[in-house]
Order: C-alpha cells, then sequence, then structure tokens
C-alpha cells in the first residue's frame, strides 16, 4: 500500500524553524511513510482527543500529526502532515476540523497557549502516551494542582460573543478561549498555534476595529459562498492550501529555510490574487501589509495559467532599478527557471528606455538627464530672463505633470489642461506666460541635446499609443472584411504580427509612477482582455510628486478594489508612532492623501499583528555628540545580533540599517562608523548596498521596499526634515504647494520609520523635526 503525503501550512511553517538534522529525519520519514504507510516502525496510532488526527514517529523524540483525508481508487492513501512536534508536545486535545466560513481545514494547537487562559477556560491538556520503547516523558504540572491565580483582569474581548466569533470564522475550538485572554500577551500565545484566519479576526478586533470592518475586510473576501460539510474531509482538502511531499522538496529541507523556498499568503491575500477580474484591479494598504508580496503571488498565479510558449506575455514593474532587483530575487524563489522565463521584470524607465529606442534610428538618440540638471537649465533660463515671478521648481514640476503627463501639444491645449493635485489655480495670463517660459526651456534642452526622463517618459508613452491604435485599427478591418486580404493589408502596412506587448501587468508600488507611466503601461495591454492590470500601491508611502488619476488616464479600478489593513512586518509599538507621522493626532494638521482616483485615502483599520519595544526618541545637542550615541547603539545591536537563540555565531549583516535625510549626511555617517567607531558599512545605492558591510546605510529614498530587524533614523532634526529652507518660501506665496511639499515630507519620513521591523532608535540634534511624534 502507498501513500500521498500533503503539508498543511503551518507545518510548512514549523519545519524551517527546526534543527538541520530533524528536518533531514523529516524528509526520510516523507519518503519512507509514501512508499508504505504500515511499516511497524512509524507506530501510526490514533490520538484519543480527535480520532481523525494520527501520530507517527519521525525519530525518537519528534512526532508527525497526520490526518487520513481518503482513498484513491488504486488504493492509495492521502493523508496531510498538519504539525511536526517534540513527543512531549503532543497532547490528546489536539483538534482539527473544517472552518465553517472558508470550508478549509484548519489544525488548532493548544500547546501554545498560556495555562491561566486554559485554566480559566476549564482546558486541561493531556500529554499522549509515550512509545511504549521509550522512557516516560515528564507529564507537565496538571492546572488544577496549582495556586489559585488572583482574581483575573477584564477579558479583552469582552465586547464580543461567541455567536459573533463564530461567524466571523474564528476556530471553534478557540472561541470560548478567546474570550477568556485578559492581555495581549495571552491573546499573542493564543493565536500562535491559531489557523491565519482565526488571528486575523482576533488581532483585528483586539486593535480595534468593530465586527462590520472585520467582516468587511477579513471574513467576506474569504468566504466559501455557501455552507461547507464539515464532515468532509476530503472536499475540505481542495478547498485548502497545501504542498504536495514528494523529493522536489527535499533541497529545500536540507537548506534548512522554507522561507525561501515559499512565502506565504494570509487568507485575505490569496483570495485577492487568485480573483479574477474583468478589469484593472488594484490592492492598496500599510507598510507591511503583504501588499508586494500579493503582487508577487499575482504574477505566479497569472504565469501558471498561461498555455506553453516561449514569448514574454507578463511585465512585472515598479519605479526604481533597486526595488527590480529585490523583485527579481524574491519571484525567483516562488516560481521555476522556466516560468520565470516568460515574464518581463523592468522598472518603468528601462520600459521607456527599450520603446525609444526601438523608435529612433541609430545616432539619433538623446543623451538622458536627470531632473537635477534640469532644474540647474531651468534656473539658468531664469536669470538670463531677469524672470523672479516663478519658481524653477515649479515650472519644472508644471511641464513633466501637466504638460508632458497629458501630452499637451499646443497651447491652447494647455489654457483647458486639467491641473489636479498642482495647488494654486492659474488665469490665462499666465497659463500664457508659463508656455513661452517652457518652449524657451525645450528649446534649450534640445540644442543640448538631451532630454529628462519625463520627456523619455512621454515619447515612449506615444509611442505605444500610436502602436496601440494601429492594433485597433487593424481589428476594425479584420472584422470588416471578414478576416480576407489581412496578410496583405499586415505586409504592406508593416504591421505583420502587430500586438499588444503584454497580456497582463502587474505595477508594484505604483503611488510613485507618473501619468506618462501609466499611459505608455495603458497601451501596452489589451483593454478588452480580463486580468489586464493588477495594481499595488499606498499614497501614504508616495516620496516623488507624481500626482494621477487612473480614471481620467483610462485605468478604470472602479467596483475593482482591495485593501489590506493588517501589517506583517511592523510591530504595534512602531507602527503607533509611524502613523502619527502621517495623520497627527492635532486635527488642525490634518493631512489629506489619495487613493489614486480623484477619491481620498486614509489608513483606518491599519493594525499590526506583531509586539515588541516601543521606539526610543533620543536628543543630542550637536551632530558630532548624535554620531557618537548612535554609534554607540548600532554596536550593541551588532553584538546583540552575533548569536543566535541558541548561542551559536551569526552573521549580522543586513540586518541593521541607518537611515539619514541627504548624500552628505551618508558621507559623515559612514566616515564616522569607519574610522571611529570600527563598524563596517554598505551604502544603499539605486543598484542596492555597495559592498558587504555590516551597517547599511542610505538616504530615505534608497529604503523604499526594504526592511530591517533594527534600523536607526539619525539627524531627524528641524531643517532637516523636512528641509524648511526649501519649503518655507511656499507657506505664504503657494500655501497648496507648502502643503504638498509638508506632505512628500512626512510621507518620507513614514516610510523610514516602517522600515523596522523589531527595533527602531530616533535621534536628532538641536531641536526635533516637527513630524516626530514625541
Amino acid at each position: 500500500m502507498t501513500a500521498r503525503l500533503s503539508l498543511y501550512r503551518k507545518a510548512e511553517q514549523e519545519l524551517y524553524k527546526l534543527d538541520r538534522s530533524v528536518k533531514a529525519q523529516f524528509y526520510d520519514f516523507c519518503h519512507d511513510f509514501r512508499k508504505n504507510p504500515s511499516l511497524p516502525g512509524f507506530q501510526l496510532k490514533k490520538l484519543k482527543g480527535d480520532s481523525r488526527i494520527w501520530s507517527a514517529r519521525v525519530n525518537q523524540s519528534y512526532r508527525a500529526l497526520l490526518a487520513p483525508t481518503g482513498v484513491d481508487a488504486d488504493g492509495t492513501e492521502s493523508w496531510l502532515v498538519i504539525a511536526v512536534r517534540h513527543r512531549k508536545d503532543v497532547y490528546e486535545e489536539l483538534q482539527v476540523a473544517v472552518n465553517r466560513v472558508t470550508g478549509e481545514i484548519e489544525f488548532v494547537d493548544l500547546a501554545v497557549v498560556g495555562d491561566s487562559a486554559l485554566r480559566r477556560a476549564g482546558i486541561t491538556l493531556t500529554p499522549a502516551e509515550p512509545d511504549a520503547t521509550e522512557a516516560p516523558a515528564e507529564r507537565a504540572p496538571s492546572p488544577a494542582a496549582e495556586p489559585e491565580e488572583p482574581q483575573a483582569a477584564p477579558a479583552l474581548l469582552a465586547a464580543y460573543t461567541a455567536d459573533q466569533l463564530r461567524e466571523l470564522g474564528v476556530a471553534e475550538q478557540l472561541i470560548e478561549l478567546a474570550l477568556t485572554v485578559t492581555d495581549s500577551t495571552e491573546l499573542d500565545q493564543l493565536v500562535e498555534g491559531s489557523p491565519l484566519l482565526s488571528k486575523d479576526i482576533l488581532y483585528g478586533l483586539a486593535a480595534g476595529m468593530d465586527i462590520d470592518e472585520v467582516r468587511k475586510e477579513i471574513t467576506q473576501p474569504v468566504e466559501l459562498g455557501h455552507e461547507p460539510d464539515l464532515g468532509d474531509f476530503a472536499a475540505a482538502l481542495t478547498r485548502t492550501k497545501v504542498t504536495a511531499v514528494d523529493d522536489a522538496v527535499q533541497a529545500a529541507i536540507d537548506e534548512g529555510d522554507f522561507r525561501a523556498w515559499k512565502v506565504f499568503l494570509h487568507p485575505t491575500q490569496e483570495r485577492i490574487v487568485r480573483r479574477h477580474y474583468n478589469g484593472p484591479a488594484r490592492v492598496s494598504g500599510g507598510p507591511g501589509t503583504g501588499k508586494t508580496i500579493v503582487a508577487l503571488h499575482r504574477v505566479k498565479h497569472l504565469v501558471e495559467q498561461m498555455p506553453p510558449g516561449h514569448d514574454k506575455p507578463i511585465l512585472l514593474t515598479t519605479f526604481t532599478k533597486n526595488l527590480t532587483t529585490d523583485l527579481r530575487l524574491r519571484l525567483a524563489s516562488l516560481i521555476e527557471p522556466e516560468l520565470l522565463a516568460r515574464i518581463e521584470i523592468a522598472h518603468i524607465d528601462q520600459l521607456a528606455a527599450r520603446v525609444l529606442g526601438e523608435n529612433t534610428a541609430p545616432g539619433r538618440g538623446r543623451q538622458r538627464v536627470y531632473d537635477n540638471v534640469a532644474l540647474n537649465e531651468m534656473r539658468q533660463l531664469l536669470a538670463e530672463l531677469d524672470d523672479r515671478r516663478w519658481e524653477p521648481e515649479f515650472l519644472l514640476e508644471e511641464w513633466e505633470q501637466v504638460i508632458l503627463g497629458q501630452s499637451v501639444p499646443t497651447r491652447s491645449a494647455y489654457f483647458q489642461a486639467r491641473r489636479a493635485g498642482r495647488g494654486r489655480s492659474l488665469t490665462r495670463p499666465e497659463r500664457n506666460h508659463i508656455w513661452k517660459l517652457i518652449e524657451q526651456f525645450t528649446a534649450r534642452l534640445d540644442k543640448l541635446g538631451v532630454e529628462t526622463w519625463g520627456q523619455a517618459s512621454e515619447r515612449a508613452a506615444r509611442f505605444e499609443i500610436e502602436r496601440a491604435a494601429k492594433i485597433r485599427a487593424r481589428r476594425e478591418y479584420k472584422e470588416e472584411v471578414g478576416g480576407k486580404d489581412l496578410i496583405h493589408r499586415d505586409n504592406s502596412s508593416g504591421m505583420r504580427y502587430l500586438g499588444y506587448r503584454y497580456r497582463h501587468i502587474v505595477v508594484d508600488e505604483a503611488q510613485d509612477l507618473s501619468p506618462a507611466h501609466w499611459k505608455m503601461l495603458r497601451a501596452m495591454a489589451d483593454p478588452d482582455l480580463p486580468n489586464d492590470m493588477f495594481i499595488a500601491g499606498d499614497t501614504h508611502q508616495r516620496i516623488y510628486d507624481h500626482q494621477v488619476a487612473l480614471g481620467a488616464l483610462g485605468i478604470n479600478i472602479r467596483g475593482r478594489s482591495s485593501r489590506l489593513t493588517l501589517s506583517y512586518r511592523t510591530t504595534r509599538e512602531i507602527l503607533a508612532d509611524a502613523l502619527r507621522v502621517v495623520e497627527p493626532r492635532n486635527s488642525a494638521q490634518k493631512v489629506g492623501y489619495d487613493d489614486l482616483d480623484d477619491g481620498t485615502d486614509n489608513l483606518a483599520g491599519y493594525r499590526s499583528v506583531l509586539h515588541g519595544p516601543a521606539p526610543s526618541f533620543t536628543p543630542y545637542d550637536t551632530w558630532d555628540a548624535e554620531l557618537a550615541g548612535f554609534a554607540t547603539t548600532l554596536a550593541a545591536w551588532r553584538d546583540e545580533l552575533s548569536t543566535d537563540e541558541n548561542g551559536s555565531p551569526r552573521d549580522p549583516s543586513g540586518h541593521i540599517a541607518v537611515c539619514v535625510a541627504d548624500r552628505d549626511m551618508v558621507s559623515q555617517t559612514m566616515y564616522y562608523l569607519i574610522t571611529k567607531a570600527g563598524i563596517t558599512c554598505a551604502e544603499l545605492t539605486k543598484d542596492g548596498p555597495k559592498g558587504d558591510g555590516e551597517v547599511h546605510v542610505g538616504t530615505m529614498h534608497r529604503f523604499k521596499g526594504l526592511e530591517y530587524q533594527r534600523l536607526a533614523i539619525v539627524g531627524a532634526s528641524d531643517g532637516i526634515i523636512p528641509r524648511t529652507r526649501v519649503i518655507d518660501r511656499y507657506r505664504t506665496e503657494d500655501p497648496p504647494r507648502y502643503e504638498r511639499e509638508q506632505r512628500k515630507a512626512r510621507s518620507l519620513l513614514f516610510v523610514a520609520t516602517t522600515r523596522a521591523r523589531d527595533a527602531l532608535n530616533i535621534s536628532w540634534h538641536d531641536r526635533p523635526s516637527p513630524y516626530l511624534p514625541i
């Protein structure tokens, strides 16, 4: 008799925490069990508490807990590995069931729940009988024999009933326990052994979400749609996220890192990934909610649905080069090389440059320059004209965001151009004056033989729009003639085999793309086909001044937007202070954020599922004193991370970072750490970390999309964050622009603070930044 083994997702998470030797022995167990599950050495037996759970011997100390899920017509048995436990942690009260909301199999482990919570719920855990060939395992003391504890504090979830938790989807075995926990520590212990849906629901309620919010944002996205048969394990298994155990997993087990093999999705995230959309769709959410993970799994899902081929029908893109490199590495850990080869992974400017290269004769291309070069040229032009009416920064942004962003071709068209999000309104004479200045400015760039990346994106968008128009014309002609004479027309018009570049486009960090970028992307995928665009972003993290309304650019996401609210990266303590950066408590300082589609967005309901130490806020009198102070903190962090939980040496490199406001402070910080503190550094660049130093150092812009166990933000002083000498001139002459610059600076600090996973230290010299939550 043979067997088929599958891994429950929680079992996978447990496996990467085990010692390498245990993982290897577990693989040997799986190999032998699949060949013959009846071998006496497995000592296969049912637990007394739930007859559907069986215990099988992996080695002298560890047991695999399994649930039979059916027998095939050829007699092959199907088993689900639901946990791998040390024998002393195998209790008779372990249970497996079908969730009444999702219809999936759920395993509940009460062994990790704190004694006080179990005692209040009247639950006593009974260790399973040890193997007859082994010495008896020590029994845990009976809770009834322990001293009576003081009167318990009020229940943390006292406002809710068992029926409400049941309706939301909390596992039945956890409901009474959940209603007895009295603080966040007990809740953390409870959800440690909980199914993911129960974990999200209980954390959401404990964090302040009301019943309707939890139902809408956590439960509804994963509802089965009908009442499942709670006794039909075979049907439940088809709805449960499992992984087949075969020889292909041996390398992953031997490497000892299941996280590199697979990224886990929570139920709400998974439903978004697998949903069928009849047009462009968007997922939003604060830092750490898994938007990028969802985007990567969306790519994986789409490429797995594609018919065999060698083309690249899927595009994965984002704003910067270093983020693109990170996305490529993470995607490579999710899918097989042959599928990865069918995905185009490119940052948005790289994509625009490719389009221009295809449409520009050799030797006729222009050198592309960054905005700082263009800004200098604008300053020189205004100085030569002795024109002090407009700031050069304002003119450059008006050109890129309005004129280039909307491909405004003429002065009369500029008079009618939409300027949403640009601040102060302009009269017709003012627009006329600005148009003349822009004409002189672009002529100046042409004479130098250069163009900005904004110009390049606008030109690329025009080429792609023209290409899309030809594709539509070809389709219309084909429909008109019924397919006749199409080959002759293609040959004569140069449109042979012309088609859209991509079948699916997935965009990460969408809030940073410009209108020209969006127009180019819209033209690259067929708008008449489903699942054409999938967009992930958060406007609270917009650190570049690109204001867009997707609907106005032909990308209609209405009715196809999802929102993630639970952070799985940043602790509650860090998150609480980070939220006060972008959403100050003082109502007079209310900050408005858009939703990429002419609406407003907020972070209501945004919560963390993690606990950790509160962020540290440290003042210093001078910059030199601050350098010395945070260097001491970094040295302590490095020493703490140099050993693992077992006391074995560990390389702390890449786990600690320092975030500063500008490049000059990067140089000063690295010089001090290397020469005075003896701490090696690697600078964060657009291509990623440069070097292999222990501590990564970079500007706030470079931390987008990254995360570190411990992070120090230094130089967070008034006048530096924000640069008041830059934005104060707008305070009276252009208040809307002033507010926009303030919002952008807040977003930059918000991004920086939420890169910290476990510990955050923020310091300043002289006066603190007005954005700090102190």
